[in-house]
Order: C-alpha cells, then sequence, then structure tokens
C-alpha cells in the first residue's frame, strides 16, 4: 500500500493547514482527538489534572512544530495518541524522580512498588516498534477492536491480531525477570487490555 492511499485525506489537509498556521485547523484537532488523548494521558497516570495537562502540551507541540507529524507515516489519530502515551510517561517519571528526592510514597498513597511497575510498564510500551505500538495503543487505549484497528491501520485482520500478540508478547517478555509472577509487571502487561 502506499502512504497516499492508506490515510484519509482529512489528515493530509490538517497538516498543511497547521503547517501554514492555520489556527482553525488546530481547533479542528483539538475538537476531533483531545477526548481521546486524555483518556490515554489518564490511564497512563491515573489522574484527571495530569491528563490534562499532558493533553495540552501535545496540541501545544502540534501547533509549534507541526511537521513532527507525517501524513504518510499514520494517522494523526495515532500520532497524537502516542505523542499523549509518551507525555504521560515523561510526567510519571518526573513524579517518581521528585517523590524518590523527597522520600515519599505515590500520590495516591499507592506503595512505590506499583509505581515503579506502572512505570516499568509504560516505558516498555514506548520500546516497541511502532507498529505494534500503534495497534497496543488504539486497542489497550483507545479500547479498540482487533477488527477497528484493522480497519484504522488499513492492513489485514490477521495482521492487527499479530501485532497485538506480538506486542503483549513483547511487553511480558520485557517486563519479565527472575521473579517474574502474579502481580509482576510482565502480569499487569498481560492484563493490561
Amino acid at each position: 500500500m502506499d502512504g497516499t492511499t492508506r490515510y484519509p485525506p482529512r489528515d493530509r489537509e490538517l497538516h498543511r493547514r497547521l503547517v501554514y498556521g492555520d489556527e482553525t485547523a488546530l481547533g479542528e484537532a483539538y475538537d476531533a482527538y483531545s477526548a481521546l488523548v486524555r483518556t490515554v494521558a489518564r490511564r497512563v497516570t491515573g489522574s484527571t489534572a495530569v491528563a490534562g495537562e499532558v493533553t495540552q502540551r501535545v496540541f501545544i507541540d502540534l501547533w509549534t512544530c507541526p511537521y513532527a507529524f507525517e501524513p504518510g507515516q499514520g494517522s494523526l489519530r495515532a500520532w497524537l495518541s502516542i505523542r499523549g502515551h509518551h507525555g504521560a510517561v515523561a510526567r510519571m517519571r518526573e513524579a517518581e524522580a521528585e517523590r524518590a528526592a523527597c522520600g515519599t510514597e505515590g500520590e495516591d498513597g499507592a506503595p512505590e512498588s506499583f509505581e515503579e511497575a506502572r512505570v516499568a510498564l509504560h516505558t516498555a510500551l514506548t520500546e516497541l516498534p511502532l507498529p505494534e505500538r500503534e495497534a497496543l495503543h488504539l486497542a489497550c487505549f483507545a479500547g479498540r477492536t482487533y477488527r477497528q484497528v484493522a480497519v484504522e491501520l488499513g492492513i489485514a485482520e490477521t495482521a492487527a491480531t499479530a501485532r497485538l500478540r506480538n506486542a503483549l508478547s513483547s511487553l511480558a517478555d520485557r517486563l519479565a525477570g527472575p521473579s517474574a509472577g502474579p502481580g509482576s509487571p510482565a502480569d499487569e502487561a498481560r492484563d493490561e487490555c
């Protein structure tokens, strides 16, 4: 499949308008995708307030650097979802570093080990190959079925299930340690979706 027919022309048009500084294009992108970005960030951080900050940062980045999104590489929806996830992971790392410096437990009273497992899981997500990461984001964070993942990515259903299976297997392998068992980050990765 070539890049010109795989993704909807709306992404290309929005991208062109963003590059030329059209503020209404940013508004359209925000209206269409801010709820998705906020949901992804909230699922990663567990905080509505932090999710709002991450969402704002993602759209500021889209406005100030529209060339970072390349329409031929994927959909704007998937790109924004991934940016939201990366931003949320970064905020969690910052919060963890602050807690470590202060010697306190998580903001919701959860023990550090849970926070560490959560950060390890989301860090492992960022290390997946892009096709697997896109499929997993759509399925786990955007709530899509494997059939919907296939349609949104423009791939066969068998390819979508293979990407999801490979992504989950890779996550489990990356998170498995010598003491991997119930309650381990690897076990959490399998149950994340």
